[in-house]
């Protein structure tokens, strides 16, 4: 699959997730094997860049292509002008957010409220490609609600607009993340454009990964929640892909190697302080991926020094035979 210049080597992307998908998770994300990473949502108002969490959430590997920054918005020329700078800094694709059912973002006309206005569509595909010389791809869901499932129209003014890929989540706004996320609709965009259709929802194992490529005929996969506490289900994606079977659980000392590898970066990208209070959501998550990290996850929630967190971990893992 190609997006613009950028062929991925597999067909298996980190989605982006606010408050989850900082540097550090997509560097490790990476690592594990998935083709493209897409940073957090970043407010196209670039007046509130001046913050810690802006900045943070700006930040690019370098060494890691390609780079994608997503921006939300509601003004095409506010996302026209956020999309210039954040080429500036680096970024190779921008992703635009039509898909976050956030009350707080889509009070705003944001996110996934925007697809209740197709000409407001438009207009912000149409200022964002024709701003930048970088692919420009959109995120969204299958429709406003139930009832207005308009995902095929939205995805044909992408593809008039110049939008390079579309993924899709298998739901509407107004379901959120409740329910099972449905496939048809999907499958049904993916007939009526030509552009990349990548399908996102409840891909949850390998398994689940073919049956969802197989309903959809998407040209790749995005995994979100999945990849929470276990960045190495790409690994396991990948290899299901290329030989048919489910590969053996990584051994425990390569998860106790990743989780302290995690810490680290957390705590050097943010600081010490901050680090180890971002760090316990994630360790929170690693624990119920880890058979008898019951204790282990109490102790570690619960400490407030970095050299604290990491040694609770190696404690942990000593103990497993």
């Amino acid at each position: 699959m190609h997006i613009g210049e950028f062929e991925l080597k597999n067909p298996f992307i980190l989605a982006p997730m606010a408050g989850i998908t900082d540097m550090p998770f997509r560097r490790l994300c990476h690592k594990f094997g998935a083709s493209m990473t897409v940073s957090e949502m970043t407010t196209a108002d670039i007046d509130l860049w001046k913050t810690s969490k802006s900045t943070h959430r700006l930040a690019l590997d370098m060494s890691i292509e390609p780079r994608v920054i997503q921006i939300a918005g509601s003004d095409p020329k506010l996302l026209s002008k956020a999309a210039k700078l954040c080429v500036d800094k680096g970024a190779q694709i921008i992703d635009i957010n039509m898909g976050c059912p956030a009350k707080k973002v889509c009070n705003k006309l944001a996110g996934s409220a925007l697809m209740q206005d197709e000409k407001l569509v438009r207009s912000i595909l149409e200022a964002v490609v024709c701003a930048v010389d970088v692919p420009v791809t959109l995120k969204m869901r299958t429709g406003w609600s139930p009832s207005k499932k308009n995902g095929v129209e939205i995805s044909k003014i992408a593809e008039q607009s110049g939008i390079k890929a579309i993924a899709i989540h298998g739901r509407t706004r107004e379901c959120r993340f409740s329910g099972k996320a449905e496939y048809k609709t999907i499958a049904q965009i993916k007939k009526k454009v030509s552009i990349p259709i990548i399908a996102n929802g409840d891909i949850n194992s390998p398994e689940k990964s073919l049956e969802v490529m197989q309903l959809c005929n998407a040209d790749a996969l995005m995994i979100g929640r999945s990849s929470q506490g276990k960045p190495w289900i790409f690994r396991e994606l990948i290899y299901f892909q290329n030989e048919q079977k489910i590969l053996p659980p990584l051994e425990k000392d390569n998860v106790r190697d990743t989780i302290l590898e995690h810490l680290e970066d957390l705590h050097q990208f943010y600081g010490r302080n901050l680090g180890v209070r971002l760090a316990r959501k994630h360790l929170n998550w690693y624990c119920k991926n880890i058979d008898g990290a019951e204790t282990l996850r109490k102790r570690v929630l619960r400490v407030e020094k970095a050299r604290e967190q990491k040694q609770l971990v190696e404690d942990f893992f000593q103990t497993q035979v």
